[in-house]
């Protein structure tokens, strides 16, 4: 075990680049509008959604295919290795985004491009953090540092939200640049204090496994981006034949990963620690938890950016910097009860409080069902609070509880395989729950903005091509903080030809959010009690991880667990 000194020293350079690393994967979703207009392009026009989806996604994709690999071979090649590069090639990423040379498209491929080099980078971080700190931490005080590090990286991603708009309001670039001298500094120190702790192991690279994990989780998450989008006159792209059979060749893909994993002598992921019981059913909930975590950082943003805030009285342009502080809360609760929590677990066991901070968070996403579109805040605050209070509880236990299961040996890759749970769960997120909302608005939404267009002036014919534009477009416009009807009817000319008052109205902070309310209320409601099942089987899973078990090192063949 590390000396005292050394562990504090890792769990700052630790928690500092996993901060880095989720904070990245978000801080770019409120600061989109900047991003684009910085470089010319229009990001919902029919042509250019795709390249939207990919700067959301395609840093969760790859950090979610790349993790577990990059966690194996931490184990192989040494944990502070691998880490340290990750924070080199991070902050060497972060700078090349922050000098695009483009504009239109080349100008987003080179966003997007680097986007997936950073990403790389984040995933050498958050694969092989935990592992660090598994090994540098005695068991007595491993819930206390995996609670630090873990609710910090699960902080980020809504800290990112906050970040990104105030940034977006310097500069577009600044958004990019925040993380150029952290990264340096990161990069500089862990390559000065961290050393391996763990011993690596040298084995063969499972090329087989690697290259079949890779191809089909990419395949679908990729298939998932691609089934948000409208296809052949539908509201998504689920009827596609490219992502249906991007769907079925990474299912396929999987299936013989699966099989490979059990013929090789050395596989980049050892099944066989799914049969531990505790590493098995935290896992199960990192899954669930991480997808009803991700639709509801979505789903708030598009309530309060696309209805609440302006029918407060705040500007379209405004409302993504100020739906970022108003879900500060939820921060707030994770930050009150991740490090408390992974404390009173190391004396406690993690079951209870996993569990109940999964309960918890179920209950809390019911009540936001209960709550009127046009709530008053405190309540509001109060349920987000309460989520994160619960999420809190839950992360820090949980993440101990997996690590303390798995031999010494395996942490890196148990620490990739807990990354990929909870980063998939994240893009997944994403499908699931857009879908669900298209799904609510598709069958509402078209008939109530056609009369509210009309019942202004707006043209029979306008009116009826504007309402049969896919939801989608809409919830973009609102995710984004652009005037949606404005957005809608630009390309039409209608605007120039209708009185100023009309144009007033249909432009202005109400109509839109009055308009939607109630279609959206109904998708709403259809995602909470989805992400309210899905916490309460987390719950569950939760609850069957048995009492406080650790690894024995009696028994390292057998994978063991021992009762403390």
């Amino acid at each position: 075990m590390a000396g005292d000194r050394y562990k504090w020293i890792a769990l700052s350079n630790t928690t500092l680049g996993v901060l880095m690393a989720t904070l990245d994967a978000s801080i770019v979703i409120i600061s989109l509008p900047a991003i684009f207009r910085g470089i010319g392009l229009d990001p919902l026009a029919p042509g250019n959604i795709s390249y939207l989806l990919w700067m959301i996604l395609g840093y969760l994709l790859v950090q979610a295919v790349l993790v577990v690999a990059l966690g194996r071979l931490g184990d192989m090649f040494g944990r502070v290795r691998l880490y340290n590069l990750g924070f080199a090639i991070f902050s060497v990423a972060s700078l090349a985004l922050s000098v695009d040379p483009f504009t239109k498209s080349g100008g987003a491929l080179w966003l997007i491009g680097w986007r997936f080099v950073q990403a790389f980078g984040g995933a050498m971080l958050t694969a092989n953090s935990a592992a660090i700190l598994t090994d540098a931490f005695p068991a007595s005080q491993r819930g206390m540092a995996l609670g630090v590090n873990q609710v910090t990286a699960l902080a980020g991603q809504f800290l990112g939200l906050v970040a990104g708009g105030l940034l977006a309001v310097i500069d577009w670039r600044a958004v990019f640049w925040v993380s150029v001298p952290f990264g340096v500094l990161g990069t500089i120190w862990s390559y000065r204090s961290l050393r391996e702790v763990g011993t690596p192991k040298r084995a063969r690279v499972d090329w087989a496994g690697n290259l079949t994990f890779v191809a089909g989780t990419t395949a679908i998450l990729a298939a998932i981006t691609y089934g948000i989008q409208p296809y052949g006159g539908k509201p998504t792209g689920w009827g596609n034949p490219m992502v249906l059979g991007g769907l079925g060749a990474g299912i396929l893909a999987l299936v013989i990963f699966c099989v490979v994993e059990t013929k090789v002598a050395e596989p980049m992921l050892d099944l066989r620690l799914m049969r531990i019981r505790s590493f098995m059913a935290g896992n199960l909930a990192t899954l669930l938890t991480s997808i009803s975590r991700g639709g509801l950082q979505f789903m708030l943003i598009i309530w309060l950016q696309g209805i609440w805030l302006p029918l407060r009285g705040y500007d379209f342009e405004d409302t993504p910097l100020w739906a970022g502080i108003y879900i500060l809360p939820l921060t707030v609760g994770f930050l009150i009860a991740g490090p408390l929590s992974g404390h009173l677990s190391d004396r406690y066991g993690s079951r209870a409080f996993a569990t109940g901070g999964l309960m918890i968070t179920a209950l809390s996403f019911v009540g936001l069902v209960l709550l009127p579109v046009r709530f008053d805040y405190p309540p509001f605050a109060l349920l987000l609070l309460a989520c994160g209070i619960g999420m809190g509880m839950f992360s820090a236990p949980n993440t101990s509880s997996i690590m303390s299961s798995v031999p010494p040996g395996r942490r890196g890759v148990a620490s990739g395989m807990r990354a990929t749970f909870q980063n998939s769960g994240s893009a997944l997120s994403i499908g699931v729950f857009f879908s669900l909302m298209v799904a609510g608005l598709s069958g509402t939404l078209p008939g109530a903005l056609a009369s509210g267009l009309e019942s202004h002036g707006v043209p029979a014919s306008a009116a009826a091509h504007v309402a049969g534009l896919p939801p989608v477009s809409t919830l973009f416009a609102a995710f984004l903080g652009d005037n949606p009807i404005g957005h809608l009817l630009s390309s039409t000319g209608v605007l120039s030809t209708l009185p100023a008052h009309d144009v007033a109205v249909l432009t202005g902070k109400q109509f839109f959010p009055e308009l939607i309310s109630g279609p959206f209320h109904h998708g709403l409601v259809t995602v909470f009690i989805s992400a309210a099942v899905m916490a309460t089987i987390a719950a569950a899973a939760s609850a069957l991880r048995g009492g406080r078990y650790t690894y024995t090192e009696q028994a390292p063949s057998e994978h063991k667990e021992a009762r403390i």
